[in-house]
């Protein structure tokens, strides 16, 4: 053994749950020796981590951390692996392994350090901004507390918005009555609410109005009471409809706005939003801004290379 390598073992306490960590032939073995560089050898539900001093001590981490989602019931696949490797090479606080949000069709658990930061201030704060990249969970996470919120009383409703703002595209006349219209827009909302309640769930919902999609320009004079209201793609919003949103928030009401600002869309002399509202509103008590980076997308892993090359 080289004499910088560090050799250490672990001893799982039972088997079965030692072999889900590890998954099928292995993988999860793969995966860690290739993020980490550093050798794993199993032998029934004992491992020895061999490598670096650091490496080491970060896998030791990473085991940790699934051993502990097992502890909470919480299945091992490919991408809580992924994302127990984030966390263990991160100096902010470890998450707390309760930090979930129920659903019907899922249990929602953070992937990334600053998905857990977003969703303890999806609990704690009546206003919240995610701003950053495509592929961070920022819609993803906003739908998800919004349908926590509904299920367990804590709301009455769901108002999922986003400005109906061509991306670069002129998309010319939209046939259909006005849901045909802006459903090209809200598509994404839709996609993220279907992956967490049941198709008849959410057709039923949206009949009584409990569940309601709209564009932005529709929230002008209401007010809106119990209920969860999320803002997408609000880097697309002007000063005046940032402002005119976010003073639609009524009693017992939640509000998550979220947006990109690397993908403004508005004329070049009109200032976004969605930057002006968390420079101003920054200090507000009540209010939670997380931004996230290309370290936080797990859509895909050339999705963050992606983001990095185009920023480069």
């Amino acid at each position: 053994m080289d004499e910088n390598e560090l050799c250490e073992e672990i001893i799982f306490d039972d088997n079965q749950r030692a072999a889900e960590i590890f998954g099928a032939n292995n993988i999860h073995l793969s995966m860690i020796e290739q993020y980490l560089d550093v050798t794993l050898r199993s032998r029934g539900n004992e491992l020895t981590l061999c490598g670096r001093p650091d490496a080491v001590r970060a896998a030791q981490k990473v085991f940790s951390h699934l051993w502990e989602k097992q502890e909470a019931h919480l299945s091992i696949d490919k991408q809580e692996v992924q994302a127990a490797l984030r966390f263990a090479q991160t100096k902010l606080p470890k998450p707390d392994m309760g930090l979930v949000f129920h659903t019907k069709k899922k249990v929602i658990t953070p992937r990334t350090p600053m998905q857990a930061r977003l969703m303890q201030f999806l609990k704690d704060k009546e206003l919240c901004f995610a701003i950053g990249p495509a592929g961070t969970g920022k819609t993803w996470l906003a739908v998800a507390r919004a349908i926590e919120a509904m299920i367990s009383g804590e709301v009455e409703r769901i108002i999922l918005s986003r400005p109906a703002l061509e991306a670069g595209e002129k998309l010319g006349f939209l046939p259909g009555d006005m849901q045909e219209k802006v459903d090209p827009y809200l598509r994404p909302l839709y996609d993220a609410m279907h992956d967490m309640l049941p198709s008849d769930l959410i057709e039923r919902k949206m009949e009584s109005g409990e569940i309601e999609i709209a564009p932005l320009a529709f929230m002008r004079g209401r007010s809106l009471k119990n209920a969860y209201v999320i803002l997408d793609e609000a880097q697309n919003t002007t000063e005046g409809q940032m402002k005119m949103f976010l003073t639609r928030l009524g009693e017992g009401s939640l509000m998550t706005v979220t947006g990109d600002l690397s993908q403004v869309d508005l004329p070049p002399s009109i200032p976004s939003g969605l930057q002006i509202a968390t420079q101003k509103l920054r200090h507000l008590e009540s209010v939670g801004i997380i931004e996230f980076d290309d370290r936080d997308v797990v859509r895909h892993d050339l999705v963050a290379r992606i983001i990095r090359a185009w920023d480069a």
